[in-house]
């Protein structure tokens, strides 16, 4: 059973009732109560149905920061064989938050790069809850550089709060880092596919997602900077990230609309972290398709079709 958010009150409390008359029929087998617990199930799953339906922002911000959500290497370990990690940047360290490596996507050899940020408190303080410092970037760059040496199409999955601000990453360039990622992006000749998984968070996230094909799961969101973020600047009070988060059009339908994303992953009932291998399927299936799209296009067509789609964004807007 996935650890509830507090919007979700309603359906823990039907869950924990459903637990409670199973825990009492399994001890009393005179007790005739599978009735009862049918109704209540079927009164929770039209819950969950009916509150996912009708997420707000904010919700689905919580939603998208779910600690049960399938991260990264969740979709690598599921979408991609014979996956071969490579480390370092070949110029400071490696950055755990940030990983990658040539592989295979249903036969075809591709390059995937992914934001990963830990599935318990060991490995999201080795991985700094995914927030990549300037080395990690610059992993990216050379794993893209190296995909188009070799015409592999480049995978990435996006699920960052934000690039990490601390002193060390801003003294070693990490805007110079994120701004030549994005460069590199933006010239591989090959197809690049990027899907935001979780958290799509500022210029931590674009540096990894100027890809010819952005995709979005259903309950991801996607912004320059985090509700609370923006609630602190604005109103100088990040109590009032529900108001951000409303206002700043985060949500893959939002972006669907306005041109940001060109395609919605459906996940399954009550959300990724209810379904993983479901949700990470449906990626799948949505990978493949736009990157059949880019069959024999030429890297010259690749590039300027790439261009055009994030210049028509600023002039849309």
């Amino acid at each position: 059973m996935p650890s509830f958010l507090d919007f979700e009150a309603p359906i823990a409390e039907l869950e924990g009732k459903i637990a409670e008359l199973r825990t009492l029929a399994a001890g009393d087998k005179a007790v005739a109560i599978g009735e009862e617990i049918k109704g209540l199930e079927k009164k929770a799953s039209k819950l969950l149905t009916d509150l996912y339906a009708n997420l707000d922002p904010w919700q689905k911000a919580q939603v998208a920061r779910h600690p049960e959500r399938p991260h990264a290497l969740d979709f690598v370990g599921q979408l991609i064989t014979e996956f071969t990690p490579l480390a370092g940047d070949r110029k400071f360290a490696e950055d755990y938050a940030v990983v990658g490596g040539p592989g295979r996507f249903r036969g075809q050899a591709v390059m995937v790069i992914g934001q990963e940020k830990g599935n318990d408190t060991a490995s999201r303080l080795k991985r700094n809850f995914g927030m990549a410092r300037p080395e990690g970037y610059r992993k990216a760059v050379r794993l893209m550089e190296m995909a188009d040496r070799f015409g592999l199409p480049v995978i990435s999955f996006i699920d960052t709060a934000g690039a990490y601000p601390g002193i060390d990453a801003e003294e070693r360039g990490q805007a110079e880092a994120i701004a030549r990622s994005t460069d590199c992006c933006l010239s591989l000749g090959v197809p690049s596919v990027s899907v935001v998984v979780g958290e799509g968070g500022s210029g931590g996230a674009i540096a990894l997602a100027t890809a010819n094909v952005v995709l979005m799961l259903e309950h991801a969101i996607y912004s320059v900077i985090s509700p609370e973020g923006a609630a602190s600047i604005l109103w100088r009070d990040a109590a009032r990230a529900r108001d951000a988060a409303a206002a700043m059009k985060i949500t893959a339908q939002d972006l669907k609309k306005l041109g940001v994303i060109d395609e919605i992953v459906p996940e399954p009932k009550g959300g990724a972290h209810r379904g993983a291998r479901e949700a990470i399927a449906a990626t799948g299936e949505a990978i493949a398709r736009a990157l059949k799209a880019f069959d024999g296009v030429s890297g010259e067509v690749l590039r300027t079709q790439r261009r055009e789609k994030f210049l028509a964004i600023g002039r849309s807007l």
